[in-house]
């Protein structure tokens, strides 16, 4: 997991490692609390006589977030310190990164069993309206977008019309450039959330339209990149002045090793073009 954050205390990106419970843990994996490193040693394979593979790679956070934490822990140490932030009137964004099968899609959303494994998102939503409910001294209006990539296409996941049957359902997302080098996404909806209520529904009427396939690696794998945006205006009752900011909360699709993996035919596509994005993530971050 990456965050981002505009504001004055964390204006650097911070990293966070979070290890996924397992039956078997690794012995290969190691964790170093200290200095707030992973560190991962795959043996020297058969070389013939002179072998210089690298045997351990080396991985420093910002912190490690053990198998044992909690979904609330998570949110109170990567999530809440950006969203106060956005409430503050700057911009902020939290990725969630990883192979496929990793758990991202469980910390950015949460699992459905449990109230208490609720994800970054919905508590993100409840938070947002605690605290604006808290601050009288603001006229405050929250929206919400919810973008869905896939395959190099962006998708308004909130259609209004609420009978998707498809992804091509869907209204499409199209990205433009104006004069001045900013960015607009034509065709995405902004919906009006007067509650934490309604906030969660149209979470719930996203995720219901987001992309699903299945993969040898993951039977309820994400095949896209899903962009869930919380935009918050605000202005005092005597001024007309607004100050606006978004949270970006972004569950990214999983890496894959095509050749380890084995797959073919639309779901090979798929993972090309989820490669290549993240490729390109990596490099702008």
């Amino acid at each position: 997991m990456s965050k981002k954050s505009g504001g004055p205390a964390s204006a650097h990106i911070e990293v966070f490692g979070r290890i996924r419970p397992s039956k078997r843990p690794s012995s290969h994996l190691e964790v170093d609390y200290a200095d707030h490193a992973l560190s991962v040693t795959i043996p020297k394979g058969d070389g013939g006589l002179i072998n210089n593979q690298k045997e351990r790679w080396a991985f420093p956070f910002s912190r490690i977030l053990d198998a044992s934490t909690t979904q609330e822990l998570v949110f109170e140490t990567v999530a809440r310190p950006v969203v106060d932030s956005v409430l503050e009137g700057y911009n902020g964004t939290i990725f969630a990164y990883g192979q496929t099968g990793s758990g991202k899609t469980f910390t950015i959303t949460g699992g459905a069993e449990r109230y208490v494994d609720r994800g970054i998102i919905p508590r993100a939503i409840a938070y947002v309206f605690q605290k604006v409910a808290e601050r009288t001294e603001f006229i405050y209006e929250v929206r919400i977008s919810y973008l869905e990539i896939y395959q190099n296409s962006g998708y308004d996941l909130l259609d209004e019309k609420h009978d998707t049957k498809s992804i091509d359902d869907l209204p499409k997302v199209t990205l433009l450039e104006d004069e001045e080098g900013r960015t607009h996404l034509r065709n995405l909806s902004a919906q009006l959330a007067r509650s934490e209520e309604e906030a969660l529904n149209l979470l719930f009427v996203g995720d219901t339209n987001r992309m699903i396939s299945e993969t040898p690696m993951n039977l309820a794998s994400s095949r896209s990149h899903c962009i869930f945006t919380i935009s918050i205006d605000a202005r005092r009752p005597d001024s007309e002045v607004v100050r606006r900011s978004k949270l970006h909360l972004v569950d990214l699709a999983g890496s894959e090793r095509i050749k380890k993996t084995g797959i073919e035919g639309k779901v090979l596509n798929e993972a090309k073009y989820i490669n290549v994005s993240l490729h390109f993530l990596e490099q702008v971050i």
